[in-house]
């Protein structure tokens, strides 16, 4: 008999057992794949396959040759293909990224080769009894297949954006098996111990999903590295990595000396082994010369790694706002710094000043850096000889980044090694470059602790010192963007009883200080962070708290990295920092005291408002569209603020932009620098301290007029569902089987009867809402409860991103938060406030007579007083001369009451000249009210 006759053979035994499951044939596949070639080893190991590894990893003399994937007698491969529960998922993350593998049911054959299908065999069917039947020619179909399976060649890929697809399809495989093997690890295993060494140095709540991300992140990329550094017609291996990886970069030597001995888990090595194969078939000098095409994107590493993470996750590649730093932007900030240097602080050899420390304390992928040493290198350009010496003697110690994520840090090493071995530069055995991987952000306190993999603690020691002890004198950076820091300011953590800590703070003199407090009883209690406390700066105008409701966005990272920039130049006494960041603190309420605080801290203040929202549809000067210098949706602008030491002057805070094209953006960006550019002089003053240019005539007026927030004090935020198509219907029924859907109980008779109501969804569209907690998260019952009666409400935003406000928008039932607008949340101002105790207390002292005849009219005979502010009232009153009724209208002859008011202000608030005469405010913060008609 043939191999393949026997191996029919077995099934057939196998089945006629009865309890044949899809692991009693393995034996039979794995005697058949043997045979087809000689030297052929098919590995089918138990603890793989429970991480994740498919069934066998066929090899020959240690090399990979390829997979196969089995699955039942009879089970369904199409709806596997489809991906289709309960094995859909696990042939995507399979066909995207194992480079040559086979699917079968035993009987079927599937083979795919590098994510396409390449052929389909079948050996034998099932009749109607469940007995098999051999097809004709299915055993030299089979053969020919297997055959032409472990013969395939790996593909030669010469072009970025293939290699980045396949690296990408095995990295998510890596990540995976990580993710499993944690579940089977010891406690003490390898990986174990990696991720609490990262929790001890760099991120305490470091989490295994995250982990396996970054490990897996940092084992493609730094493969990828090591790939680069090889020389041509070496074979490369996964040993050899170490060695291949440049000497800029002993945290990644380290690394992969480890990766490469033998405690790598054997759940892992197979899938690295075959990125390792993946890179040993990719032709790096094409690959190479395709990156990077295209305007203000030429730096190859980097535009390598915004491709391979877009394929690899384009949410994190959104959220971790990895994207590419266009080069006019970094080239401009690089070249005002040295002229800045030279210019303010005597320094004529500007960025190549001996000693002049330099920082970019978000550093991704290093593009600033690499800037600014090629803007040095400019000056050594006649003088080779001169470079060598001045490189090791007076650049590697003076410039820094720091990086939290691995993969970009890797990156960076790459290419900032790269830049200065084309320059020329040998690097010596015991020479690094000054990037390093800590977290910014954090305490710069050292950790000295013994560690399994300790260098990851020398690293972070080394940050601290550069952090909290060097002189550090320019930071240069694109910190990232995320409303919903990763970064915390507070954090939990546990104490005894009698122990200090800091609990709050408090304003001295103007100045944030410390309140610290005894904890009553061992427990858990709330300190701040390193940045938390500092950010607390940025909460006080005028030597006041700001007082704002919803302060979140000064919880953005940007805000936290200008903060600590602040601070590191403060703590330095003199000095520059050059940020490109979003343009949201310009003008923002919110953001008047981080305004303010800037203008304390540094003499000059540079702002180049790159424009580029695109909630906002500006138009260029020349009614052409205006486009980011990025691809976000977010603005963004140039930051540059100067700090002289001793020099007393005021603030002086200067202003330009650019409207229009990328290209013209660009363009206008490579020509120019702080020193070249037409700035405007800004006078920012209290209360907002504006980073943009206002009219000073018209913002004097504005400043006098009443606002809204001071009129009508009871507002807040619409409710917020978070989940409208459960919690919003058109009819109640529709509603009553959403909610009952997603509760799975229908809702008690009383809650219904209380929480569902109708509501204005939006202007002239009304629908059921279910105000529960259960379902909507924020019900804002505080303020929406007042229009479950007769009433009117003013609905209106803070600040707009707009071109022109119209934003005064009336109710008279509960309404969200996007009411008036779907990316401004707008507040809703109730004209009445309801008080149902009050009358109760009336009720029981027997009197209130008066009172319930006042109020018998309203629904429910509710007590109901209008949301005004009394010192509003007296200024109306004295105005008109006319007498304050406290509910519903007057004849305005004699009386006047709250409904009166309401209407002027709505016809206000909708007058053209109104909102032509103060377009520039509307926007930025709630409306005022004149009571002139000056």
């Amino acid at each position: 008999m043939t191999a393949f006759a026997t191996y029919l053979d077995e099934i057939k035994k196998n089945l006629a057992h009865g309890d044949a499951t899809e692991h009693t044939h393995r034996p039979a596949l794995k005697k058949l794949l043997e045979s087809v070639g000689q030297g052929i080893i098919a590995t089918n190991e138990p603890t793989r396959i429970l991480c994740g590894a498919p069934d066998f990893i066929l090899t020959k003399s240690k090399v990979p040759l390829g997979h196969v994937e089995t699955k039942d007698v009879g089970e369904n491969l199409t709806a596997m293909e489809k991906g289709k529960p309960p094995s859909g998922e696990q042939f995507g993350r399979y066909r995207d990224g194992l480079p040559n593998w086979i699917l079968t049911d035993y009987l079927e054959f599937r083979w795919y080769v590098s994510g396409e299908p390449r052929l389909t065999v079948r050996l034998a069917e099932l009749d109607a009894k469940g007995k098999l039947q051999p097809i004709p020619n299915g055993e030299a179909e089979l053969e020919n297949l297997l055959k032409a399976f472990l013969a395939q060649k790996a593909k030669t890929i010469g072009t970025a954006k293939d290699l980045a697809g396949r690296m990408a399809g095995m990295t998510r495989i890596i990540r995976d098996l990580i993710i499993k093997t944690f579940e089977h690890e010891v406690e003490k295993g390898f990986l174990h111990k990696w991720i609490a060494a990262f929790r001890e140095t760099l991120i305490p709540d470091l989490e295994e999903k995250q982990f396996a991300d970054m490990f897996a992140q940092t084992l493609a990329y730094g493969l990828f590295a090591a790939r680069v550094h090889t020389p041509v017609n070496k074979a490369f291996s996964r040993e050899m990595a170490a060695y291949n990886l440049p000497k800029t970069n002993p945290f990644l030597r380290k690394l992969f000396s480890e990766i490469a001995g033998v405690d790598m888990p054997e759940t892992i090595d197979w899938a690295v082994d075959d990125l390792v194969e993946l890179l040993n078939h990719a032709d790096m000098a094409a690959v190479l010369k395709d990156f990077g095409k295209g305007k203000g994107k030429s730096d190859p590493v980097v535009h390598f790694y915004e491709t391979f993470l877009a394929a690899y996750d384009p949410k994190m590649r959104e959220v971790r706002g990895v994207f590419y730093t266009p080069e006019p932007a970094v080239s401009y900030l690089v070249r005002s710094v040295d002229h800045l240097l030279k210019t303010r602080f005597q320094r004529p050899k500007g960025l190549a000043d001996e000693n002049t420390l330099i920082l970019d304390p978000a550093t991704g992928t290093a593009t600033f850096i690499y800037f600014i040493v090629d803007q040095i290198y400019q000056k050594f350009a006649r003088q080779k000889g001169a470079w060598d010496g001045y490189v090791e003697k007076h650049l590697l110690n003076r410039i820094f980044g720091f990086e939290l994520l691995i993969a970009p840090y890797a990156i960076a090493h790459l290419k900032l090694g790269m830049q200065l071995q084309q320059m020329g530069y040998k690097f010596g055995s015991d020479q690094r470059l000054g990037i390093y991987l800590t977290n910014t952000l954090e305490e710069a306190a050292k950790k000295s602790e013994q560690l399994i993999t300790g260098w990851i603690a020398d690293e972070a020691n080394a940050a601290a010192n550069i952090k909290r002890d060097q002189p550090i004198m320019v930071l240069v950076g694109n910190p990232p963007y995320s409303g919903h820091s990763a970064n915390r300011s507070w954090v939990k953590v546990r104490v005894t009883k009698g122990q200090q800590y800091v609990a709050d703070f408090g304003l001295e003199q103007g100045r944030v200080t410390e309140i610290k407090k005894k904890a009553a009883a061992d427990g858990v209690v709330e300190v701040p962070t390193f940045i938390g406390h500092l950010i607390q700066d940025y909460y006080v105008v005028d030597g006041v708290w700001l007082g704002e409701r919803n302060p979140k966005w000064l919880q953005n990272d940007y805000v936290k990295f200008i903060r600590f920039a602040q601070w590191r130049i403060d703590q330095t006494g003199e000095g520059i920092v050059a940020f490109i960041t979003s343009n949201s603190y310009l003008d923002s309420p919110t953001f008047r005291g981080m305004r303010q605080s800037l203008m304390g801290s540094f003499n000059e203040i540079y702002v180049y408002d790159l424009h580029g929202n695109a909630n906002k549809k500006e138009r260029a000067r020349d009614g052409g569209e205006d486009k980011n210098v990025f691809d976000i949706a977010e603005g963004v602008s140039l930051l540059l603020c100067v700090k002289q030491r001793d020099n007393q002057t005021p603030c002086q805070v200067s202003h330009a932009d650019i409207l229009g094209s990328r290209e013209a953006k660009y363009t206008l960006l490579d020509e120019s620098d702080v020193g070249k550019t037409d700035w405007a002089e800004l006078k920012p003053v209290s209360p907002h301290y504006f980073f943009m240019p206002q009219t000073i005539k018209r913002r004097a007026e504005y400043q006098k007029l009443w606002q809204i927030t001071d009129i009508m004090p009871k507002n807040l935020l619409g409710f917020q569902t978070h989940r409208d198509p459960v919690a919003i219907a058109f009819d109640e029924a529709t509603l009553k089987k959403q909610v009952t859907e997603h509760l799975g109980e229908e809702p008690s008779e009383a809650d219904w009867k209380t929480n569902c109501r109708l509501c204005d969804y939006r202007p002239f569209d009304r629908r059921f809402v279910f105000l529960d907690t259960s379902v909507t998260d924020r019900p804002r019952l505080d303020i929406i409860a007042h229009l479950f009666k007769a009433n009117l409400a003013l609905n209106t935003v803070r600040q707009t991103k707009a071109s022109t406000w119209q934003h005064a928008v009336v109710s008279n039932r509960p309404t969200p938060a996007v009411f008036v607008e779907i990316k401004d949340g707008s507040n809703v101002f109730p004209l009445y406030l309801y008080d149902d105790a009050e009358l109760e207390t009336q009720k029981r002292r027997g009197g209130g007579t008066m009172l319930m005849a006042l109020f018998e009219s309203s629904p429910g005979y509710s007590v109901r007083r209008a949301n005004l502010n009394p010192k509003f009232i007296a200024d109306l009153t004295q105005r008109l001369g006319l007498k304050w009724l406290l509910v519903d209208r007057g004849d305005l002859k004699k009386t006047v009451g709250p409904e009166d008011f309401f209407h002027y202000a709505y016809a206000v608030f909708h007058s053209p000249a109104y909102r032509g005469r103060y377009a520039e405010f509307l926007k930025i913060d709630f409306p005022r009210l004149p009571l002139t008609s000056d």
